[in-house]
């Protein structure tokens, strides 16, 4: 649903939130360090236990070094339908294995599979193409190593919230025009699609409701370094749509009160008129991040349940 369109109103349940993350007083994103803002993020980020996995944190090769990750398993006696790469998010400047742990574990419930999620390089400190460069070399040994991870034979999916959805879109592109390594979906979150343009929704949406356009900015002017914003590499939503045919198909989640609610339903459209099957869907009256929000949205855990539902029958094969 466009911005300017009737739309149900926003859940008063992030009432408490927005009046904590914009107070007087309480500092912009652009007004913090980086490091200020990845602290920020953590006191932010809403852990609730999640049992029923067990994870390892180890690392994998990558063009800069190693790249810490971390498995999580079901603790099933059902054989995983696959696996799901995981790329969190935070505007590609903060975020880590901890405050994506609590997605990352509900998603391999949800979907029954291996979660593996990815530590990739930070900005500004790595600007672009730091972090794709880290989140294909874990793609690449997660393509090579499906037999350790218990899925030998089996399918593999990549995904990612926010920046994370702009990485896992970059991946799957990548394996489209180069790779081969044979991805089976994506799931994009909320995603970002075009750090070049801005939409109707940035209007909309982009001030009050958590993620703010000056956020959005902080985070462009951080992450891109040399890159230019309208290059793919940034901005997936760019690529040629002889590109977009030969990607996975794709689950693609939007929040309704998001600035990114736009560029996230044009990516999707995209796909779908390039020929590639998507799944999408709208939570009308959610915002940005609402995924690791369940103590505060109950349709964070439906939404989780979807992707998962989405997630089985890619990897199965089933559709």
């Amino acid at each position: 649903m466009s911005p300017a369109a009737a739309r149900p109103p926003v859940d008063p349940a992030f009432e408490p939130l927005f009046a904590l993350v914009h107070a007087p007083g309480v500092k912009t994103m652009s007004e913090m360090t980086p490091d200020e803002a990845r602290t920020m993020f953590k006191m932010l980020t809403v852990q609730s236990p999640v049992d029923g996995v067990r994870t390892e944190d180890r690392s994998v090769p990558g063009p800069a070094g190693e790249v810490p990750v971390r498995i999580v398993t079901p603790e099933s006696d059902d054989e995983p339908t696959g696996v799901l790469v995981w790329f969190h998010g935070g505007g590609f400047v903060i975020g880590d294995l901890d405050t994506a742990d609590d997605t990352a574990r509900r998603l391999a419930l949800a979907a029954g599979c291996v979660v593996v999620s990815v530590d990739y390089r930070l900005a500004p400190e790595h600007p672009a193409p730091a972090a794709v460069d880290d989140c294909w070399a874990a793609t690449v040994w997660v393509a090579e190593n499906l037999a350790t991870l218990g899925v030998a034979g089996g399918k593999f999916a990549v995904g990612g919230d926010s920046a994370g959805g702009n990485l896992a879109a970059v991946i799957a592109q990548r394996d489209a025009l180069h790779g081969g390594l044979g991805v089976a979906a994506q799931l994009l979150v909320y995603p970002v699609t075009d750090l070049a343009g801005r939409t109707e929704s940035y209007v909309a949406n982009g001030e009050g409701y958590f993620l703010t356009v000056d956020a959005m900015e902080w985070f462009s002017a951080n992450y891109l370094g040399d890159l230019d914003p309208a290059d793919p590499v940034a901005s997936p939503l760019r690529s040629p749509d002889a590109v977009l045919a030969n990607v996975c198909p794709a689950i693609v989640h939007v929040a309704g009160y998001d600035p990114l609610h736009d560029e996230g339903v044009a990516y999707a459209e995209r796909l779908r008129e390039a020929g590639v099957d998507v799944d999408l869907h709208d939570f009308e009256t959610m915002i940005h991040g609402f995924y690791g929000m369940p103590t505060i949205t109950p349709v964070a855990e439906e939404a989780i349940q979807e992707a998962g539902a989405a997630l089985r029958r890619l990897l199965s094969g089933e559709g």
